[in-house]
């Protein structure tokens, strides 16, 4: 199995990262779509799936950072923890983005969750690309229900871009979920979901961590997020973790499935 470059070139520029990922799946993309199309056909994500040990009565769906696959993430979770993120009754859903065109690499195609004008927090958003992919999501987060899970058993949630995509599909289109968590991640300054929630109430808890060697997205663009979304009346728990770059850590992960737990406890009886 191939080692996500995450691991190994922690210290690369955006650029140098994101060629550097995986390109199975990119590559199988590219040959359907054909390479140089523009437009992004909206169909149903791929993804993998790790089961519950046991009743199924809860659900995650974990997004993937930018130019990797829900399978790449999922295996780079297993490395890190030395097993899977398992539960005994919580389904973790791992999709995988559609390639697109993306700006950062100079419109060549890349398995992202949306399109960036480039790696800054101080620029526009691409909300066409974010309200396409939200759609996506959507259909992700209806099968779910549709399945017998109501939305306050599903936390949604991601690495990078991953943990971006799922704060504006929760805190836009989706407030009802149980929690929302992003690691290593950041929202634009000027965001749309800030202007969203200062209108909104009751809104969903969200778990974040950042490591303070990141030198991608820096912990501070994640504790602008956090400091804007606080005063909004997010309640957060931020973790920060001293040597960590742009990477999963075990600790991080540990702590993250102790918050989903926490978040989505087992029921005592069974629904009707």
């Amino acid at each position: 199995l191939h080692l996500l470059p995450y691991l190994t070139a922690v210290h690369a520029t955006h650029s140098s990262l994101i060629t550097s990922q995986p390109q199975h799946a990119l590559a199988r993309t590219i040959q359907e779509t054909g390479v140089g199309i523009t437009p992004v056909v909206m169909a149903a994500l791929q993804r993998c799936v790790t089961a519950p040990a046991g009743r199924h009565t809860a659900s995650v769906i974990f997004l993937h950072g930018s130019g990797d696959t829900g399978q790449g993430l999922r295996e780079w979770i297993k490395q890190t923890l030395k097993q899977d993120l398992v539960f005994q009754h919580i389904k973790v859903v791992y999709p995988t983005a559609l390639a697109r065109p993306y700006t950062p690499m100079m419109g060549a195609l890349s398995t992202v969750w949306f399109d960036r004008y480039k790696i800054s927090n101080d620029c526009p958003e691409h909300l066409e690309s974010i309200e396409s992919m939200s759609q996506n999501l959507g259909d992700l987060i209806d099968e779910e229900v549709k399945n017998g899970i109501p939305k306050n058993r599903i936390i949604l949630g991601g690495f990078s871009m991953g943990g971006a995509m799922a704060m504006h599909l929760a805190y836009k289109y989706h407030q009802d979920v149980a929690g929302v968590f992003a690691l290593s991640s950041f929202l634009n300054k000027g965001s749309v979901i800030y202007q969203i929630l200062k209108e909104s109430s009751q809104l969903p808890e969200l778990f974040q961590c950042h490591g303070l060697l990141d030198q991608l997205v820096y912990h501070s663009w994640g504790k602008e997020t956090n400091s804007a979304l606080l005063s909004m009346g997010v309640p957060i728990t931020f973790n920060s973790f001293p040597n960590l770059y742009h990477e999963l850590g075990k600790t991080e992960l540990e702590n993250l499935r102790s918050w989903i737990v926490k978040k989505l406890p087992e029921e005592a009886t069974p629904r009707n």
